[in-house]
This record gives C-alpha cells, structure tokens and sequence, in this order.
C-alpha cells in the first residue's frame, strides 16, 4: 500500500496531523486554535457521546443546558477559580453595537453560571442530590492549539451536582470516575488508563480533590483524558447553596463536578493509529464493516448485498461500497485511514470459488472465507480485536513505564515513557524542578493503584511523565 502519512517513528507530531487530514476527520477552523470536526469524524464522537451519555444517565444524572455567556461577576465569587481560568477566559465586551455595562465571558466551563441556579432551585433536603449534566461547547484561550487536543473551542460533557453530605458527593465524584469514565475508556475505546488524583498543584481551580485518568499515548506521552472534581463547599458558599436539613437547620450543599471532551478523540488517534492511519475500537467504530465491491462482474453485487443483509441481521454495522468505478486500491486506503475494522471484499474471482476476502484492520490479515461463513467470522473478528487494541496499548505502556526509587531517575525515565516513583521522594519541591524540566506528576496512587483518600497517606505512588 502506498505510503500516505508520515510514520509515525519519523515525526509523530507529523503523522498526527497527517492522519486527522488525510482521513478526513477535521480541518483547522477560520479562527487560530479552532476546528471544524468533519462527518468522519464527528460520527466517532457521537458514538463517544450516545455510550457515555447512557452509563451517566445510569447514575442517576439528567441532562440540562445553561447559557453560553456567563455574567464576569460570577466567575470572581470563587477566587481559585477565576484565578485559575483568568488567562484562558474569553470575554464580551461589546453587543448590539454597544458597550456593554458588565462584560461576559465566554464560558470555559459552568460551575458559576450552573452553582447560582443551583441555589435559586434547592430549598430542603429532599432537593438533595440535584445530578446534572450538560452536553456543550467551551471556549479557553490556548497558546498552543493542537486539533482535538487543545482547541479554542471544544465540545464535551460537563456534570454538576450538588448533595446533602460530604460523603455523598464524594462517593458520586468517585462512582463517576471509576463507573462511567474509567469503564467507558476501557470498554468501549480500548485504552488501558490509570486511575489516581492529582496533586495539589495540579488540582481543578476550587476542588478540595480532583480524580483523573491518565493513558500512555504512543509516543510515550502521558494524556489526562477525564477529570473528577469534589468541590467541596467551596462553589456552595461563593453562589449561597444552601438547604433546610431534615431537623430544620440551613446548611451548604456539598458541590461536585466532572467532564471529558473530544479530546478523548485525539487520545484514541495517538493510541491506536499505525502508519496506515486510524485502528477504530470495532464497539465505538461507526462503520465496524465494510463490504467492498472489488471489479464489477455478474452476481458480484448481488453477493455483496447479500453480505450487507447478513451482516445487519448479525447486529454488525455495515456499509456497501459498489462504486466499482472508482478505482479499488483508492478505496481500500480510504477504509485504512479512516480505521473501519473490518473489509469484506468481494471480486469476480473470490465469488466464482464462494469466498469472500475478510481483512482484519488490527492485525492487517487478509484471508478468504466461505461466503457462508463470513458473518460468524467477522463477528468473532470484531471481538478479538477489541481485545486485541486492549492489550497492546496495555503491553506498551507497561513495557515503557519504569519503577523507579529517585527524582533524578523519574526525570529521565520520563523522557521515554511515564515513570513510577516513592511520592515521598518527589513532594511539592520535587514536583516544581520536574516541572522545570517540563515533565508533571500525573497522578498519585496507593502501591496497589487503589485511589488514596488523601495526599498526605503514607505509601503513595507518584506517576511522572511529558504530557499534551
């Protein structure tokens, strides 16, 4: 097959951008740092969408939608936030052809705007918990925009509750993070991550605690791919959320929040992409099949029809391609580009033995099967390499994560993977001179990768590394 992308090896940055071109998955926006996600690959995120959107609404979450402009005012009640925030913020100045009299900021995320309608819908206890989750876009100002990765604009789901106890909210921020992005990351998109919270230094702007799951990208880079917030009472008190309790006391609510984004599209491309382009998950790929006519010949369509007909019956999601016209190899790059999983092609020569040939986009076998057996064959196909992607995005990050007993060896470990370290070598002095070196503490564990209660537990694990 001709050579289309740029390998991976050579220039992965490269061959990043060369994959989300070439398989048409999204241009650069009119605006610097903003995007345009194109039908490719906007079906892979609504598959992301559609299957979150359903392990969230499991936890008991509805979905809402607040505004896009947020009045200043409300982002400088909670100092860390606005703090946090202020040089990425967006902010309105004029409309209508006028001056405004308060600026707004575009928002970057919605615990103000969410946290005062919050206030204005509790009154008791019975109110408790109140489980939201939007479904928008945001807008942060970056200084280095990479498509999917760090745009201007992102799409994403952001999850706001509010609860009765401490306990409770934390018990929901955690279910969120182990329950619906941990489980969907592994399920569906085949990425082995990394549970674990983060330091005090990397912590959400306002969070008491903020829980991520960290995945090895392949070049060794570490991707923060979701976030779980506990917030405290912080946002409770800053926007009034508070609550008559069952014995008739008024207290603040204990606040959480949560979201993942179309980055997480940007993490499956670097994970799973090779030199022949995208290798789709066959559970998240839109198209998991496509049934390609090779040369026009007789009965040749009508096999593949067939084939299609079969296949849909078998709960596979199928496409036809019968565009003999267009020539063969053309297409066949296209479909490995764009990482469908599986190829059934179907020529005048394969029908005249009563085969069809079944390539597999994991492994990049090609063999001949019976027609009648091809349904039971891709289905069995689809399984196997979903595990397949599974276990070697495990292998390789287990292969470039390295145990290690000093900061000094974490540094340089780092530089070709993720290290894992005595967090009582590194601590908050450690964590500035690594990140001098431009490398971070991803995450903080128990030694058997358990979620610590606190930072202060004795025993912790710190995991270093580059990240995007």
């Amino acid at each position: 097959m001709a050579r289309v992308l740029t390998p991976r090896a050579e220039d992965f940055p490269r061959w990043y951008q060369d994959l989300i071109a070439k398989a048409q998955l999204a241009d650069n926006g009119p605006v610097r740092g903003t995007m345009v996600i194109r039908p490719v690959g906007y079906a892979i995120w609504e598959r992301m969408q559609a299957d979150m959107d359903a392990r969230i609404k499991e936890q008991g979450v509805q979905n809402a939608y607040f505004p896009l402009f947020i009045p200043e005012n409300y982002l400088r009640r909670e100092a860390d936030h606005v703090e946090g925030f202020s040089p990425e913020l967006a902010v309105v100045t004029h409309a209508g052809g006028k001056e405004l009299a308060e600026p707004l900021v575009v928002r970057p995320t919605s615990e103000t705007v969410i946290g005062e309608f919050m206030a204005k819908w509790v009154d008791s206890y019975r109110d408790l918990p109140l489980l939201l989750n939007q479904w928008a876009n945001v807008v942060r100002w970056e200084l280095r925009p990479r498509t999917f990765l760090r745009t201007t604009e992102f799409l994403w789901q952001e999850g706001h509750t509010a609860h009765a106890t401490e306990q409770d909210a934390r018990e929901h921020a955690r279910d969120i993070h182990k329950n619906v992005y941990q489980a969907f990351m592994e399920e569906m998109l085949a990425i082995p991550v990394i549970p674990g919270r983060k330091t005090r230094g990397e912590r959400f702007a306002g969070a008491t605690n903020t829980m991520t799951v960290e995945a090895m990208m392949g070049d060794g880079k570490a991707l923060q791919m979701g976030t779980s917030h506990e917030l405290g009472q912080n946002f409770a008190k800053a926007f009034d959320i508070t609550y008559s309790s069952a014995d008739r006391t008024v207290e603040h609510a204990w606040t959480t929040s949560w979201g993942t984004s179309t980055r997480m599209l940007g993490g499956l491309i670097m994970v799973h992409g090779d030199d022949n382009g995208l290798r789709l998950p066959p559970r998240l790929a839109p198209v998991q099949v496509q049934i390609m006519v090779v040369k026009a010949g007789e009965g040749v369509a009508e096999a593949a029809a067939r084939l299609r007909d079969e296949l849909k019956s078998a709960g596979v999601r199928v496409r036809l391609d019968d565009r003999a016209d267009i020539p063969f190899g053309r297409r066949a790059v296209d479909a490995e580009l764009q990482g469908i999983p599986i190829r059934v092609e179907v020529g005048p020569r394969d029908l005249a033995n009563g085969n069809a040939v079944v390539a597999r986009r994991v492994d990049g076998s090609k063999s001949p099967v019976a027609l009648a057996e091809v349904a039971n064959a891709v289905v069995a196909a689809l399984k196997a390499d979903q595990q397949r992607l599974f276990d070697d995005a495990l292998a390789f990050r287990d292969e470039r994560t390295v145990e290690v007993k000093t900061l000094g060896e974490a540094i340089e470990a780092a530089q070709t993977g993720w290290a894992r370290v005595p967090w009582s070598a590194v601590g908050e002095a450690g964590e500035k001179e690594a990140n001098g070196k431009a490398v971070t503490v991803r995450c903080l564990t128990r030694a058997d990768g358990s979620m610590p209660e606190s930072d202060e537990e004795p025993g912790l694990v710190a995991y270093l590394g580059r990240s995007y």
